[in-house]
């Protein structure tokens, strides 16, 4: 399996007790990536938080880092990610932040170090767009939302 090298930075000290983010299994594609908070707090049902992870990345050019849900919290709790996945781009060198949200009953609870996301570092392609009067049609041509396996 191939490797990147991505260079990671802390933004203050007194987060140095939450893990990096790390793989959970050797064939996991995902890091999972925790909340940088205090000591705790709520996310409300229904609500939209960003949460701080106090982490920069300097990413590769031709390289992305997607944000993704944790399986787990979504099905357990209801707790995804907004514009799923997410981009980070190869030149953004603020801090990440996990823009969660509570799509729960209840409340729920994050604590300071909880894996909150998982991020995957990605291949981009550069698209090069050629204009045309026509486009090659196929089967499926302008079939769409739903269209496909109904007769």
């Amino acid at each position: 399996m191939e490797k990147i090298r991505i260079k990671i930075q802390r933004i203050e000290n007194k987060y140095n007790d939450i893990p990096l983010p790390e793989y959970s299994t050797e064939g996991s594609s995902g890091l999972d990536i925790r909340a940088a908070v205090d000591d705790e707090f709520i996310l409300s049902n229904g609500k939209v938080s960003l949460v701080p992870t106090n982490l920069r990345v300097e990413i590769p050019l031709g390289y992305e880092i997607q944000v993704r849900p944790r399986s787990g919290l979504a099905a357990n709790h209801g707790i995804g990610i907004l514009n799923s996945p997410g981009t980070i781009d190869s030149d953004y060198r603020g801090e990440l932040k996990i823009i969660l949200f509570n799509f729960g009953e209840k409340d729920f609870l994050i604590k300071r170090g909880d894996r909150i996301a998982q991020i995957v570092l990605t291949k981009v392609y550069r698209a090069e767009l050629d204009e045309s009067g026509n486009l090659n049609n196929s089967k499926r041509a302008e079939g769409g939302f739903g269209h496909t396996g109904t007769k």
